[in-house]
């Protein structure tokens, strides 16, 4: 496959994982489904918008870019310039979400007045937990379903950007077709 066919294959597969991390993280702004009382209550990874800021708006500069292009090399160098930048911004998400997870959600435990974080660790060790957290209700399930997206989803970006960057080294050695490797 030609390395220019394949770049928009790629660029095809980031679309929705862009939209969806976008989603995971709007989602993250409404803890079990239900609009906070107060930004207190939202876990602050939220904030650091992993989801639209490192998987959404960082891995769709390389699609924008991709497009524009005043010649065969200018379009190569500029491909692996946004898939660089697609890796760093899906590695940032990816490490959010990873902390976040690590954290774990905001929820009034057991009728403790004050809002707290338990480590993933403890969730794990005990699921007893879960149901500790008595507001917002299905906060566990929530925070760890849609973070757990976005730390899926970014490492797929990530990786997907990054084979656009060998891509592209290639594409930029070999020539569109690569004609001198054994390609069609």
């Amino acid at each position: 496959m030609c390395s220019g066919s394949f770049a928009k294959c790629l660029g095809i597969t980031l679309i929705p994982l862009a939209i969806l991390c976008v989603l995971c993280n709007i989602l993250l702004f409404f803890p079990g489904g239900l609009v906070a009382e107060d930004n207190n209550h939202i876990t602050e990874e939220v904030f650091y918008f992993g989801g639209v800021m490192g998987s959404g708006v960082m891995v769709s500069q390389l699609l924008l870019g991709s497009g524009k292009s005043q010649g065969f090399w200018h379009g190569m160098f500029t491909s692996i310039i946004f898939a660089a930048v697609g890796v760093l911004g899906a590695g940032y998400s990816f490490i959010v979400s990873a902390v976040a997870i690590h954290k774990g959600p905001k929820c009034l435990y057991m009728n403790v007045r004050e809002l707290h974080t338990t480590q993933f660790i403890d969730y794990l060790n005990n699921h007893t937990l879960w149901e500790g957290c008595i507001k917002p209700e299905g906060i566990v399930t929530w925070h760890l379903t849609l973070f757990s997206m976005l730390l899926v989803m970014g490492l797929l970006q990530a990786v997907l950007c990054a084979i656009q960057v060998i891509n592209g080294l290639i594409g930029a050695i070999c020539g569109d077709c690569c004609g001198c490797c054994g390609g069609v």
